[in-house]
Parts: structure tokens; sequence; C-alpha cells
């Protein structure tokens, strides 16, 4: 795996799971104002949110795109 493949890896990982924690925070706020956490529908959300942040990161990320001009 090339150096750029494994800083991809790294920062859309990242991205994605604090785009899980953000979702799995806010779906489970959501349902606690409502009184009651269904958690099959918070890990379902939160899952399907980091599949979308990993597809989006695959047009480009602004840290591997900085890393490789500085590189240059």
């Amino acid at each position: 795996m090339s150096e750029k493949s494994k800083l991809w890896v790294k920062a859309a990982g990242i991205r994605a799971g604090k785009t899980m924690a953000q979702t799995a925070v806010a779906t489970i706020g959501t349902a606690a104002c409502m009184g009651q956490v269904n958690w099959q529908m918070t890990v379902s959300a939160a899952v399907l949110a980091g599949l979308l942040s990993l597809l989006t990161s695959v047009a480009g990320l602004p840290e591997v795109e900085m890393a490789e001009s500085n590189n240059m």
C-alpha cells in the first residue's frame, strides 16, 4: 500500500469515526427527549453515517491534499 493510500485510509477512518460518534450522540439525545433510546436504530444510523462519510471521502480529503503539497 502506498504512503498516499495509508494516509487516505487513516484520514477517512478518523472522519468516519467522528461522524459516527456525532450521529450517535444526536440520535441518543433526540431519543432521550422522547423518553426511550432505540439502540438498534442508534447503531444503524451511526453505521450508515460512517459509510456515507467514507463514500464522501472518495471525492478527496483536504488532509491528504495538504500532505501531498507539503511533500512536493
